[in-house]
């Protein structure tokens, strides 16, 4: 059975940027052969869960500000409607035609770089509570018994009114709350993690919360949690990618 991920994709540069995630992320994926992809993204927010349902999604350049290269940058993974249509049921969701903005696409372009497997996007319902949002999760987790890989797209701090240089040492604040959520992970405390509010400078890493939610997806579509991945990025953005088994 395949694990569920979380994934951090940082900033759009990671795409193009060699960093110690970007090079994760391209070995990550020569370990993994998902007969699909399912994908949840901090990107895409919505009151109630939807389910993109595009044969051929675009590629979406959901940003502004990077060079022109960036938005050369295409991923023409094809979709799957008739999985599409089963996640729409799973999760009681709506059926729209949406392509891939970049917490999809930019990850799945460094593991899965010859867009041979098929993405479903999933829509982020933020407004849901922290429980609701491991319960999508919970629904999606039967697709894993089928060799469908389920990720969380998001990041484990990401404050960008602190952002700094590419290779800046992380702050106190950073190191901090990465180090609580990790600990709660290897314990399995999901108790702690459903209120992960309250943990140590949780709003200075997370000024509003969609980037951290995808983790609860991640976790509820899973089990016992094991850290892939630990690097920073820009000072402020922890690049942690988790399994759950």
């Amino acid at each position: 059975m395949l694990p569920s991920l979380f994934i951090s994709h940082g900033s759009p540069m990671l795409a193009l940027t060699p960093t110690p995630a970007h090079r994760f992320l391209r070995e990550l994926g020569q370990t993994l052969s998902p007969k699909a992809v399912v994908v949840v993204s901090a990107h895409w927010e919505t009151l109630s869960p939807k389910v993109s349902t595009s044969a051929w999604p675009e590629t979406i350049h959901d940003f502004g500000g990077f060079p022109r290269a960036l938005f050369e940058c295409q991923y023409l993974a094809p979709g799957e409607p008739e999985l599409a249509k089963r996640v729409a049921t799973l999760l009681d969701a709506q059926c729209v035609e949406r392509g891939f903005d970049h917490g999809a696409w930019v990850p799945l372009s460094l593991m899965f770089p010859k867009a041979d497997i098929p993405v479903v996007s999933v829509s982020l319902p933020v407004r849901w509570s922290n429980s609701e949002l491991a319960g999508v999760g919970k629904r999606l987790a039967v697709l894993r018994d089928e060799g469908i890989l389920v990720i969380g797209s998001g990041s484990l701090t990401h404050n960008l009114y602190e952002i700094m240089p590419q290779d800046s040492q992380a702050p106190e604040w950073v190191d901090a709350f990465a180090d609580w959520v990790n600990a709660r992970l290897v314990d399995n405390d999901r108790k702690a993690l459903l209120n992960w509010q309250e943990a140590p400078h949780a709003h200075d890493n997370h000024p509003t919360p969609e980037h951290f939610q995808p983790l609860l997806v991640a976790m509820g579509a899973g089990g016992k949690a094991s850290q892939l991945h630990h690097s920073v990025e820009h000072g402020v953005l922890a690049m942690d990618v988790y399994a759950f088994a």
